[in-house]
Parts: C-alpha cells; sequence; structure tokens
C-alpha cells in the first residue's frame, strides 16, 4: 500500500451545475431556458423527468453548504443560471436572482469554502433560442455582457471564473445528435456553434478582466483519451488520428491559436463563418483550464473497440480506465502551453441501494475515485501542474436527457421527500480531505 501525499494547498472540492439541482424553474422572476423547454417536451428525456425541482437547491442551499462542510470541502464548482439574473438573456435584471445568488456565495465564504463559478453550464436563456441561439453571433456579445455583469457583482467574493463548461457538448450533443437543448440535428449548425461559443468565451474572458482584474478566468474542457486497442503501429496511427478529429477541436484554437488541420477534413462543407481576429480573440491567456475526465477511447484500425474484455463499465456504458488519465493529462502538457489545471468533473454512476442498515455501500464508486486521485498525483509527479480536483458530483441529480436514471452523487438523493443521504464514497472522500492524501496500489 502506496500514501500518495497532496500539495498543502491543493483545492479538494465538489461539482454540481444550476438547472441539475437548483429547481424553482420559474420562480422569483426567473426566466425560461433552454433545458426547461427541452424537459416539458415530450420524449425528450428518458423518464419523462424535468428539472423543475431537481434537488430542490434553491430553497435548500443552507442544507447543502452543511453537507459540504461535513465532507470538508475546500472548493464548490458550481454554476449559476442565466435567466435567474437576466430572464430574456439580456436586459432587465432580476434582483432576486442575484439575491439568490449573493446569498449562496456568502454562504460559501462562512463555510470557507472557495467558490468556483461558471457563467454557462448548458442553459441558455429561451428568449436568445428564439434569436437563433448559439448559432447567431449576436448571442456572443450578450454573454459578453452577463459576464460583465455577473462579475461586477459577484467578483468582490469569486476568485474563479468559468467561461463555459464542455462547449464540445453544447455545440455536438445540442446541434448534431439532438440528444440535448436545444434539439437541433444540423452539421452546418453544429460547427457554427462550436465557433460562436470560442468566440464568445474570448469576449467573456475580456468582460471579466474588465469587470474585476483580480479575478482568474478559465474554460473547462472536456476530454477522452483515445488510446491505442494494441501496440500495432496501424491502430497507433488511428488513435493518434481519433484524438486530433476529437479532441483538439477546442484546445487549438484556445492554446495554439488556429483551428486543427483535422478539422478542416472533418467540417468541410460546413465550415463556420470565421472573421478577422477571432483566433487572436479565442487564444488571449488565461489563469486556469478545467479538465473534466470520465473515461476514454480505445481504437482500433478496424473500427472502435465495443467492450474491453476484463474492464468495468460504468452506468453511462463508460469504461473505468483511471491510467487513461495520466496519459490524457501528460499529453496535453507536453502538447501545448497550458495555465495551471484543475480537474473539474470526474466520478461515475452507478445504480446506488439504501441499505438494511439506512446507508449506501457504493464500493465501485469509491475505487472509481481512489484510482483517479492516484493517477492524477502520478500525473503530476510527471510534471502536470494540477491544483485542485471537483468530483462530480456532490449529489445525486437530473443528468440531463437520463433524467433521474443515472447517479453520480458522493451524496444520494430521494427525489420523493428530498432526502440527502452521505454515501460510503462520500465519507471516504472526507477523510482524504481532511488527511490531504491517498492511499492504493
Amino acid at each position: 500500500m502506496t500514501t500518495y501525499k497532496f500539495p498543502h494547498n491543493f483545492l479538494w472540492g465538489a461539482a454540481t451545475a444550476a438547472y441539475q439541482i437548483e429547481g424553482a424553474w420559474n420562480e422569483d422572476g426567473k426566466g425560461e431556458s433552454i433545458w426547461d423547454r427541452f424537459s416539458h417536451t415530450p420524449g425528450k428525456i428518458s423518464d419523462q423527468s424535468t428539472g423543475d425541482i431537481a434537488c430542490d437547491h434553491y430553497h435548500r442551499y443552507e442544507e447543502d453548504i452543511d453537507l459540504m462542510r461535513r465532507l470538508g470541502l475546500k472548493a464548490y464548482r458550481f454554476s449559476i443560471a442565466w435567466t435567474r439574473i437576466l430572464p430574456a438573456g439580456r436586459g432587465r435584471i432580476n434582483p432576486k436572482g442575484l439575491d439568490f445568488y449573493d446569498r449562496l456565495i456568502d454562504s460559501l465564504c462562512a463555510a470557507n469554502i472557495e467558490p468556483f463559478l461558471t457563467l454557462y453550464h448548458w442553459d441558455l436563456p429561451q428568449a436568445l433560442q428564439d434569436e437563433g441561439g448559439w448559432e447567431n453571433r449576436n448571442t456572443c456579445h450578450a454573454f459578453a455582457d452577463y459576464s460583465a455583469l455577473a462579475v461586477k457583482h459577484f467578483g468582490d467574493r469569486v476568485k474563479y471564473w468559468t467561461t463555459f463548461n464542455e462547449p464540445s457538448v453544447v455545440a455536438f450533443d445540442g446541434n448534431l445528435s439532438g440528444e440535448h437543448a436545444p434539439g437541433n440535428q444540423d452539421p452546418r449548425i453544429t460547427y457554427q456553434v462550436a465557433h460562436n461559443l470560442m468566440v464568445a468565451h474570448g469576449l467573456g474572458v475580456q468582460a471579466i478582466r474588465s469587470a474585476n482584474s483580480k479575478v482568474e478566468a478559465g474554460i473547462v474542457l472536456n476530454l477522452w483519451m483515445a488510446d491505442p486497442a494494441t501496440d500495432k503501429p496501424e491502430d497507433i496511427a488511428e488513435a493518434n488520428a481519433a484524438w486530433d478529429r476529437s479532441e483538439t477541436l477546442f484546445l487549438d484554437p484556445i492554446f495554439k491559436g488556429h483551428y486543427p488541420l483535422a478539422a478542416y477534413d472533418l467540417v468541410g462543407e460546413n465550415m463556420p463563418k470565421i472573421y478577422d481576429g477571432d483566433l487572436a480573440l479565442i487564444s488571449q491567456e488565461l489563469d486556469y483550464v478545467g479538465i473534466n475526465f470520465y473515461s476514454r477511447n480505445l481504437v482500433s484500425a478496424s473500427g472502435n473497440i465495443d467492450k474491453v474484455h476484463g474492464s468495468e463499465y460504468t452506468e453511462m456504458g463508460w469504461e473505468v480506465c483511471a491510467p487513461a488519465m495520466r496519459r490524457m493529462l501528460v499529453k496535453i502538457n507536453n502538447e501545448y502551453r497550458l495555465p495551471p489545471i484543475y480537474i473539474t468533473e470526474n466520478g461515475s454512476a452507478f445504480k446506488d441501494e439504501v441499505g438494511a442498515d439506512g446507508k449506501v455501500h457504493d464500493p465501485r464508486r469509491l475505487d472509481y475515485l481512489k484510482q483517479h486521485f492516484i493517477q492524477t498525483r502520478l500525473a503530476m509527479q510527471d510534471g502536470v501542474d494540477v491544483r485542485g480536483y471537483m468530483v462530480w458530483s456532490l449529489m445525486d441529480n437530473f443528468e440531463w436527457g437520463h433524467g433521474f436514471t443515472k447517479r453520480f452523487g458522493l451524496i444520494r438523493m430521494d427525489y420523493e421527500t428530498q432526502k440527502r443521504t452521505f454515501k460510503d464514497s462520500g465519507d471516504w472522500y472526507a477523510e482524504v480531505i481532511r488527511k490531504n492524501e491517498v492511499s492504493g496500489t
């Protein structure tokens, strides 16, 4: 058994997103978002649920901060709902929305928990979607105005500001597969959205810094390591090509100032409209980058592998392969000039039940986290500058198109009663944070 110590100032945390936990979807002046509209559309969510109530965090945030305190969290990554502050996406400000986040942030600060705030976690105001959403470049400027407003109001207490969570999911799941809001299935829209999100990110970074020069600005990207199925040259070549096709579309413009060559072949006739100066705007220096990691893609020249013999899979159908996280971190560290990294999401969905003893025993999640913590520490020893780790998720919540059928939480939610129950993984994580170390093989 080896003990892996973390740096004394390492930022241990947990993460959530507004639509997934807040509920109160139409209370206190909040406007409609694309996820309100999408989840209310029959057939879009697998269990026909909505985020109307979710974890009722809007009314129970103080209880949830008590749970964070019990975990010993050093940081809490959350998003604010654009429509709570600007119900129509621009124009009229909703004071009750600002007041809710004031109370939440003040309570976090009182608990000595660092607020790690995401401006956009997929819940675009429906009023802006009605004008074309992210396909419309005007939305980029509306986002910058919203960013400036938020930073001017909360920036005295919030140091870490994230423009976007997982822009690839916004572009592809929302506009190509249609699995997410707004539910488009159009390649042309997809790539224009992808580019406009990057432009909005650039404008957002400028707005953040103009509003408060003392805060830190970053973005969160989700990455899947592309591993070759064998050590055959053709499989290695295909894995490298798969990485270039799928994982560099946002990394390259942000950290290299240009789109990858593979993107031009992939996008073809669906190339977005790119204006002079866009790439300089997109590639401004950042204070940090957030990385979300869950699993890998195993690639062979003869086609992707469906299942890996002997591997464990989560309820999402994702392979558990912690060493791939280390390989991914080392790879991006070698290929890009990166600012400090925070792991902003990592976790696993398993079927959790309350046992006869009233507790939730989730050894598979506990082991998943343990192995990923260890591999991250090894990557740090390899020279990767990782400053913190946000487990996904603080509590079970509305898992987008899967509704309430997938449970990622350190805390179990009973959605009928709103009872919160610590899982074994939550108790274990509290001990990791307290000791600032993890033991394992």
